[in-house]
């Protein structure tokens, strides 16, 4: 969706239009349903989050002034509104133990990765990042999946640029800790065929 398109029906929302607004569900609903997914590893509160966001931005529709893409906006709601339910829900929070990664072992990792199927490849990276703390799962596919810059993040996220890319490098040794544990396997497989 562009920018001017969202834009106008913005406007025809706010001129009375109200039914408009679910054109605006129908483009963004996949996009903050996943957000809160990975941040709430719960389908059910993940639903519930996403319904509350879009009535938090149907709501306060008047407060969008435009400077940023409605998508940034909205991203933002999603993601305070899945933040505000964790603390409500300690039970949703999960640590994952970071091991420090040779260059050896991530390049290992990667080459395992290339050797699978895209589909497979997907399918685990999906799982991986599923099994981060809420914050860093939602950093990953805000910026992997979604491709917000650094930019949109920092206004997603309320946090400068600097300590968005400290996070992501942080984000991504986890993300290698994980991937290292469920490609094992397959990482046996490799180091056996690599010695012969």
């Amino acid at each position: 969706m562009t920018i001017n398109q969202d834009q106008i029906r913005i406007q025809k929302i706010q001129q009375g239009e109200t039914q408009v607004f679910a054109e605006l569900v129908d483009d963004y609903k996949d996009l903050v349903f996943t957000l809160a997914i990975r941040m709430l590893k719960n389908r059910e509160e993940a639903e519930e989050v996403a319904q509350d966001t879009f009535m938090k931005a149907y709501s306060s529709l008047d407060r969008f002034k435009g400077d940023s893409k409605f998508s940034t906006w909205l991203y933002r709601i999603a993601y305070n509104t899945s933040l505000d339910r964790i603390k409500k829900n300690k039970k949703f929070l999960k640590e994952v133990a970071i091991n420090e990664f040779t260059e050896h072992e991530v390049k290992t990792v990667g080459t395992v990765l290339d050797d699978m199927i895209t589909e497979e490849k997907n399918e685990v990276i999906q799982q991986s990042i599923a099994k981060l703390p809420s914050d860093d799962s939602a950093l990953m596919t805000l910026y992997y999946f979604d491709d917000l810059s650094l930019n949109e993040l920092s206004e997603v996220l309320d946090l400068s640029t600097n300590t968005i890319k400290v996070r992501l490098f942080r984000c991504r040794k986890k993300l290698a800790t994980i991937l290292k544990t469920a490609l094992e396997p397959e990482l046996i497989t490799y180091y056996e065929r690599e010695r012969r």
